[in-house]
């Protein structure tokens, strides 16, 4: 089977990571996106400890499309360093995961 994955992606800013996500399914880089609002975030950042609310999406997607996942996370995030993280999907339904491969890439 083709392999799977889900995408983290965090942002400061809910309505820009919903269109953001809308427009990676759009485009079938994503297969969907779960949104959780908000979060609480806690790192280090330029020598300071910032302790802040953020959005996180969790995207389902095949593992071929992360580089150009972040890609666009890079390219259209407003954080240098965007947190973009991707996680292997080892097990699940495999009607849920055959769907994700249908909604997905060039073949869908």
């Amino acid at each position: 089977m083709t392999p799977v994955c889900e995408v983290v992606i965090t942002a400061a800013d809910a309505e820009w990571l919903a269109g953001f996500t809308r427009r990676l399914v759009e485009d079938r880089l994503a297969a969907c996106g779960h949104q959780i609002t908000p979060i609480r975030s806690i790192y280090r950042w330029d020598n300071a400890v910032h302790d802040e609310a953020e959005a996180r999406v969790a995207l389902h997607t095949r593992a071929s499309l992360v580089p150009e996942i972040i890609a666009r996370a890079d390219a259209e995030h407003a954080y240098d360093v965007p947190c973009v993280l991707a996680l292997p999907i080892t097990d699940g339904n495999p009607a849920y995961l055959e769907w994700i491969i249908q909604e997905t890439g060039t073949t869908a």
